[in-house]
């Protein structure tokens, strides 16, 4: 899937567009500058199409070189990973300094740029865009992304520049699996101990993988495309936003895979990081196997002590925590084999489509069991059950009330599918439908 990127100096309305563009506020808006802490990403369908959006998000830094660092750092990877980029400036402030250094970066790429002047939100505003012409970047794009004005032609302008085409899979028709995690937890290292050679460098700096890997795999009966996702640069004086990089980079490779390894680190177990790449597969649907790696660095091990460590990881990743979680020591080797037999099944799992008077059987029998509780003295009746056609399992539940069944009601219909027939490791859809 295609990305757009916003890139921007801090306050100038990164998050209000986003929020404006994937239809939701779900990045956090306030006058303040570099309010932005969580970086975020959405989807946005426009005319039919369907793209990926990031808010690359401000900085709240004192120390101007720093701040000017970090814009770079940003645009540089908006440079390097979208497809388009939005420049956004403050029709209000004019051209700053900042703007500038971001226009000189945006000027050397060859990557699609729409220099886009925002707060337009009277007619007389329109007439301060001209100044953005002396940025070198082409005409302005006049919207206020507070209101939505402007924002249908940024959009039509914006299909227009991305890729007509999406990157076509392997013909063979096999699974996609890709290996995804933050920076350092042996990411590259599983992939050649797979492969049984070293396909990827691998050394103990954060980001030695630049670039996704994707590479053709048949052995021990498994057939299918293994895919090493791209870490971080090596680390420089100034902090890195780790998350931020990590995620931008896992994007395009969790969209277009079935099935993610996500690897994480027995010393450190789920940290923040770890649980936005793990949302990211989750809002994809994507299938997903736990790895644990690093295992042989645990001392005093007990008897209990992968036990508990799983009752941990459970608890962190609910309410979804139907998932295979294997803990590995890749550099000993450790039950490596047992990750591709678990992704392999999560595959299939994916995969499963269940006969309907089969489901409708079982189903029916559950919600008898355990009715959907009556709302304002009304009862809700569900009368029939199907799976979807889609390529990750849903489930309609056809019934005379569908606006009554609470969230509560519709996680105990999933538990009971996910308990009749095997999912785990797969994310589950329920719909209720008016029959």
């Amino acid at each position: 899937m295609s990305i757009v990127a916003i890139v921007g100096r801090p306050n100038v309305g990164k998050s209000t567009l986003f929020n404006r563009l994937v239809g939701m506020r779900k990045a956090i808006v306030d006058e303040t500058a570099g309010v932005t802490r969580d970086r975020h990403y959405g989807r946005c369908e426009w005319n039919g199409r369907e793209f990926s959006v990031i808010d690359t998000g401000g900085f709240a830094i004192n120390s101007d070189d720093v701040f000017e660092t970090e814009i770079r750092k940003q645009v540089l990877l908006a440079i390097e990973e979208a497809d388009v980029i939005l420049f956004l400036c403050d029709v209000a402030t004019g051209i700053t300094d900042y703007d500038e250094a971001v226009a000189d970066i945006l000027r050397r790429t060859n990557k699609s740029v729409l220099l886009v002047a925002n707060k337009v939100d009277t007619g007389d505003k329109l007439f301060d865009t001209h100044i953005f012409n002396a940025l070198g970047l082409g005409e302005p794009w006049a919207i206020a992304s507070a209101s939505g004005s402007g924002t249908g032609d940024l959009l039509d302008k914006v299909l227009e520049l991305l890729p007509e085409k999406e990157i076509v899979q392997d013909e063979r028709n096999i699974p996609y699996i890709t290996i995804v995690g933050k920076p350092n937890v042996g990411k590259s290292s599983l992939t050649n101990a797979l492969l049984g050679e070293e396909r990827n460098i691998v050394t103990p700096v954060a980001g030695t993988t630049r670039d996704s890997v994707s590479t053709y795999y048949n052995k021990f009966g498994h057939e299918f495309m293994l895919v090493d996702t791209a870490g971080l640069r090596k680390k420089t004086k100034v902090k890195e936003d780790l998350e931020f990089y990590s995620v931008m980079r896992s994007v395009r490779s969790i969209e277009s895979s079935d099935v993610c390894i996500l690897m994480l680190d027995a010393q450190s177990g789920v940290e923040a990081q770890d649980m936005s790449i793990f949302n990211l597969i989750i809002r994809n649907k994507k299938g997903c196997v736990l790895v644990v790696n690093k295992w042989d660095t645990i001392e005093n091990k007990g008897p209990n002590t992968m036990k508990e460590m799983t009752k941990e990881i459970m608890q962190k990743i609910a309410p979804f925590n139907d998932i295979p979680i294997i803990f590995t020591s890749v550099i000993n080797k450790q039950r490596i084999l047992d990750v591709l037999n678990a992704a392999a099944k999560v595959y299939e799992n994916r995969s499963r489509k269940i006969q309907t008077s089969r489901l409708n059987e079982v189903m029916l029998a559950e919600i008898q069991n355990y009715p959907p509780p009556s709302v304002k003295g009304k009862y809700v009746k569900i009368k029939y059950i199907t799976q979807l056609p889609s390529p990750s399992p849903a489930f309609a539940f056809f019934c005379n009330l569908p606006q009554y069944i609470r969230d509560d009601y519709k996680r105990y219909l999933e538990n009971r599918i996910r308990k009749n027939f095997d999912f785990n490791g797969v994310p589950i859809q329920i719909f209720l439908r008016q029959k």
